[in-house]
């Protein structure tokens, strides 16, 4: 109990003072000038995971699907429909499975960024999902899970292109003659 007032105290989030919260503390790295900044972690866009997704550890993702879920050709229904085929599949649309309202409603298909969407946070997409997975933070793991089961496909869609960076010597090209006058 003593350790847990004095770490509360510690690491106050600030809301019992009516502050907003903040992290606990900051990560501060030098930049090329000597000041310091804090350390932003960019977000890598889905395509650029898929395309670095290892589908042998999307394989060992699956394990916590395989409770509720089948992957195989048999396309096997358990507690949730199977799951063969998946990506590029509309949505609520396999026969054998009793969908909820909420899926129902979902509508479209099953694309890349939707399994990213609904991997992240079943309930975000569907509140009224029967589903109690809680989703899974790492976006990198979601990628190998996807990845995964695109493969369980007799027609695996090809990944989405990675779109490429603009020039950099574009922003530094000359202006040419009228502009910036």
């Amino acid at each position: 109990m003593v350790i847990s007032t004095v770490t509360g105290g510690l690491f106050s989030s600030g809301e019992e003072h009516g502050e907003k919260a903040k992290p606990a503390y900051a990560i501060e790295v030098a930049s090329e000038g000597g000041a310091k900044k804090t350390e932003e972690k960019k977000e890598v866009p889905l395509p650029v995971l898929l395309a670095n997704a290892d589908i042998k550890k999307g394989e060992r993702q699956f394990a916590k699907c395989k409770s509720c879920h089948s992957d195989d050709a048999s396309k096997q229904d358990k507690t949730g429909p199977h799951l063969y085929g998946v990506v590029g599949r509309a949505v609520a649309h396999v026969a054998s499975f009793k969908y909820s309202a909420d899926i129902q409603k979902i509508g479209g298909d099953w694309t890349f960024e939707k399994l990213d969407h609904w991997l992240a946070n079943p309930k975000s997409l569907a509140p009224g999902t029967a589903m109690s997975f809680a989703g899974i933070r790492q976006a990198d793991k979601r990628a190998d899970l996807i990845a995964y089961l695109n493969t369980m496909s007799d027609n695996p869609l090809p990944l989405p292109k990675v779109e490429e960076a603009p020039a950099a010597d574009a922003a530094a090209a000359p202006a040419t003659e009228g502009e910036g006058k």
